[in-house]
């Protein structure tokens, strides 16, 4: 990774093509403290599973949640 200064990066912008052209991302520092990450355009974002998939790894409850929660409002009355 790449790591530059604010004063670089607007330095940079004038010519992007040439600043931002490799293959790896660049961290924009101020004081040292990171504020800005550039990621190149070509890597692929990670993939996701998706939400249903992620529901049936998760294990259920017993007993469920709403038997317990209409309980303790029949306890409270």
């Amino acid at each position: 990774m790449k790591t530059i200064t604010i004063r670089e990066a607007r330095e940079g912008l004038s010519h992007p093509e040439k600043m931002f052209a490799g293959d790896e991302e660049v961290l924009v520092v101020r004081r040292g403290e990171p504020v800005a990450r550039i990621l190149p355009v070509g890597k692929p974002r990670p993939k996701f599973r998706s939400l249903a998939k992620f529901r049936a790894s998760q294990e259920s409850l017993s007993p469920p949640l709403s038997q317990t929660i209409s309980e303790d409002r029949e306890d409270r009355c």
